[in-house]
């Protein structure tokens, strides 16, 4: 197989939450700035990967290829709701043989989430992309990685995971949500 290029992107609260303890995204977490940053990533991306509950509400969504991790198959299988959809369950599949079901063997991999996905790649990720609102809290809510605590910034887990803080970008200044691009020394 070619290669292929791991990206990740997510935008986390103060405290490293993508979202309440309701586990919805909040209004209070989405910004333009970012959001427009997040399409234009994944109008570029060969393939989006996400969780069950993670998706992408734009007008491009329904023509990205894609797959969605589940148990609900054994291993892979299209999904009957969107043909640009395969569903992955890594238990009985790879990653690679998920892309190639997808028709995808090099390019760009977008992964946008939950929480569990975003681990699943912490030592394959070529990039993550961290947009932060540093004035939005959500006590109480889902980490962007399971490791992530008080205790424990997303920082710190990408860090832990090889990847190094590179370029960072201004999303939003009215409200500081900036966009740092973690990347992986080779």
């Amino acid at each position: 197989m070619a290669a292929l290029r791991i990206e990740g992107y997510v935008i986390v609260s103060a405290e490293g939450m993508l979202a309440d303890a309701r586990n919805v995204m909040p209004d209070a977490l989405k910004f333009e700035g970012d959001a427009k940053f997040f399409s234009a990533a994944l109008d570029r991306a060969d393939l989006i990967a996400h969780g069950r509950n993670s998706y992408e509400d734009q007008p491009n969504s329904p023509k990205r290829k894609r797959i969605v991790l589940t148990r609900g198959v054994k291993a892979l299988a299209t999904d009957p709701a969107n043909p640009k959809a395969t569903l992955w369950n890594p238990a009985g599949a790879s990653f690679e043989g998920a892309c190639a079901a997808a028709g995808i063997e090099s390019g760009t991999v977008a992964i946008i989430g939950g929480p569990g996905v975003f681990a699943m790649f912490l030592d394959r990720y070529d990039t993550f992309y961290l947009s932060q609102a540093p004035h939005v809290r959500l006590p109480g809510g889902e980490p962007c990685f399971p490791e992530v605590t008080a205790e424990c910034s997303p920082q710190r887990v990408l860090a832990d995971h090889g990847l190094q803080p590179g370029t960072t970008t201004m999303l939003d200044p009215a409200f500081d949500v900036v966009v740092t691009a973690w990347e992986r020394r080779r």
